[in-house]
Parts: C-alpha cells; structure tokens; sequence
C-alpha cells in the first residue's frame, strides 16, 4: 500500500488491522481534526464485482442511517481511485470511513477467559440495545455474531460489520438465494437456512446464540461441518444452560424458538425479559 494513500480528501490510510470475507480494515485518521478511524475497503478481488460493490455501497447507506452508541458510526464512504488501494479497478474501489473502536472483538474476548453472568447480560443487553436501534430505522443487521461486537477497554459494546444487513423496505434482500445463505451457521435462524424471508426475529435469533454462548463458552448447535449444525438450526432443541436459573433458561428458550412467532417480538422485549430474570 502507498504510504500516503488519503481518501475523501481528509483520511490517510494507514496499516491493515482486519482482514474479513470481502473486506480489509486499515487503521487511518483525519488530516483536519487527528482523531483515528477505521477505513475499510473493497477486497480488490471483488472490486470489479458488481454485486460485492453493490453490497458493499448499501452498508455504507445502511449505518449512515444509524445513529445509537452501540453501533458504530460511518464519517464518510466513496470509490477511491488511490492506485495503493486498488484505485486502478474502473469506478474505484469502495471504501468506508468509521469511527475507530478500540478494544476487542466479543469473540476474542471468549478465546481468552469464561464470562461471569452479569458480565455476559451486560454485554447482551449492549447488542440488544444496538439492535433495537437498527430494527426501528428498518435495517435487519443478518450476521450477529460475537466476531462483529466490539467490547471497548471501558466495557462498551459495539456493533460492527452491517455488510450483508437488508432494509425492510428490499423483500428481495431478505431472502436467501438458491440453497445458500448470507450469515454464519452457528448464528443462523431456521428461517435462514430454509431460505425463507428472514426479518428482526431473526436477529434476535441469532442474540439468542450469542447470549447462549456468553453463558457457557459455546453456541447451542455444533458439528462437523455447516450442513450439520444447520440441520440442529432447524430440528433440534438446544440443551438447557442451567438447572439453578431456571427464569434465564426460560430466556433462552423462547429467544431460540423454531417460529419466528414463538420468539420474543422486538429487542427491547428480549432485553426487559433478561434483566428480569438475572
């Protein structure tokens, strides 16, 4: 990468701090006011993919929708022609400008010590709360996962990563396609992997995963391979995770429902009904 590689006029690019699926994260910041930020940019790989462009353009048009502390924030977002970020692709390459978190991901976090409860129902009610947000402005985020929650060093959550995310008003953008689906299979509704329309409930199934995993070290389905797990999605139910707290299972079970139906409505219900029962 060019050393000097500024985009939007005001950001210069510096390292890579994150390589993802489609994307990398530089670290940067801003020439005017010297606060760091997060840039994200297009794999070249995928910069001449119209589809990987469009997607990559409607997360920037999604989070710029956004404003909540637990989400992260979006300062600015174009196609730059720099030749050190793949400029050289017709149009440009992609890019992002957000705010700069510090910190670790939640599935770092996990990698390194077992949570205690309160901190596990802290860090759910933080996703909750960024989920409640997103879900009132229409956007469903599709890939919940502890890999794309920030905790900060001061213990704040953040949301991260709205890539795959569809607003309510794209039908077409909350279906799966053929016999693939956007999101991880660990974090997958039933609805997702049967292709089926998916909606907030199924973020909230995934928070259901998630919370499942804070509080044990694991989410509720694993296998060998995708296919497996996607199958336990779908036919199986998960294992209680405590005989001695039984409200906080109640939590859980109605969280991961099969129906969409059967689980809890919004965010904001999921949230009230874990502070109850810790």
């Amino acid at each position: 990468m060019i050393a000097e590689s500024v985009v939007d006029g005001r950001y210069a690019v510096g390292d890579v701090i994150g390589r993802g699926a489609t994307a990398e994260v530089h670290r940067g910041h801003d020439l005017r006011s010297g606060r760091p930020v997060a840039i994200k940019v297009l794999r070249q790989d995928l910069a001449r993919d119209p589809a990987a462009r469009s997607r990559f353009r409607r997360e920037a048009r999604t989070v710029a929708r956004l404003d909540h502390p637990a989400i992260v924030s979006v300062y600015a977002a174009g196609d730059s022609a720099d030749e050190g970020l793949g400029g050289e692709t017709a149009g440009g390459v992609p890019f992002l400008v957000l705010e700069y978190v510090a910190g670790r991901t939640l599935r770092e976090l996990l990698a390194t010590r077992d949570l205690g409860r309160d901190e596990a129902i802290h860090y759910q009610t933080g996703i909750l709360a960024a989920l409640d947000a997103s879900h009132r402005a229409g956007v469903v985020h599709r890939d919940v996962k502890p890999a794309n929650v920030m905790i900060t060093p001061e213990g704040a959550v953040k949301l991260l990563d709205f890539g795959i995310s569809s607003a309510g008003t794209d039908p077409a953008a909350t279906q799966t396609h053929g016999r693939t689906f956007l999101g991880t299979p660990s974090y997958t509704s039933p609805e997702q992997v049967r292709g089926h329309p998916v909606d907030a409930r199924s973020d909230l199934y995934a928070a259901g995963c998630v919370l499942h995993e804070l509080l044990t070290g694991r989410p509720p389905f694993v296998g060998d391979d995708a296919v497996s797990v996607a199958y336990q999605h779908v036919h199986e139910a998960p294992a209680a995770v405590s005989t001695a707290l039984a409200p906080l299972d109640a939590v859980l079970a109605r969280a991961l429902a099969k129906e969409p139906d059967d689980r809890f409505q919004d965010a904001s219900t999921f949230r009230d009904a874990l502070l109850s029962a810790a």
